[in-house]
């Protein structure tokens, strides 16, 4: 990944964190609603670290952000089927060829917010309801519980697809 691409995928490292501001807030957010939803007190919630709850998150969300760049650039695939060609080290050769002839065609294709962002609420509707869903049915948790946190996923990942797509730099490995 390029040095401009790690800088967009570290910046919307920090989107579940700016959404979760305003999300889980309790006078402009569902943060009432979702405290009496998960069970949580105010008091549970002043003894935590936030210190370790924090940096915990930016790392997780990073690793979310960089799924997301796998997700929303379609590019990616076709560079890693032909880069991983026998002949993918050689100058000239058929796969290098048909990469940058496929970029020069298509490296900039699909390249929108509102592409990146549809992909983001796919895999937020996808991956992430079914993936906090799951345990909510076995903690017997309530629809609003799933609703109120997946709906978080959902509007973060589209929001994290959309600026990855839009502000992903276009580029053929260099081999």
């Amino acid at each position: 990944m390029e040095a401009t691409n790690l800088l967009v995928v570290l910046g919307v490292t920090l989107i579940p964190l700016a959404v979760g501001f305003i999300w889980y807030n309790p006078k402009i957010g569902f943060g009432k609603a979702w405290m009496q939803a998960s069970g949580m007190t105010e008091e549970n919630a002043r003894g935590a670290n936030m210190t370790l709850v924090f940096g915990l998150t930016i790392l997780l969300s990073f690793f979310i952000a960089f799924g997301m760049h796998l997700i929303v650039i379609h590019q990616i695939h076709v560079m890693a089927i032909l880069t991983n060609q026998a002949d993918s080290h050689t100058a000239g050769s058929e796969s290098i060829t048909m990469l940058n002839r496929f970029m020069e065609l298509y490296g900039n294709s699909y390249r929108t917010f509102r592409h990146g962002a549809f992909h983001g609420t796919l895999a937020g509707i996808m991956l992430a309801i079914p993936i906090l869903g799951v345990p909510a049915l076995f903690e017997r948790k309530s629809f609003k519980y799933v609703a109120i946190n997946g709906g978080f996923w959902v509007v973060s990942m589209a929001l994290m697809g959309g600026i990855i797509c839009a502000f992903h730099h276009a580029s053929i490995p260099q081999m």
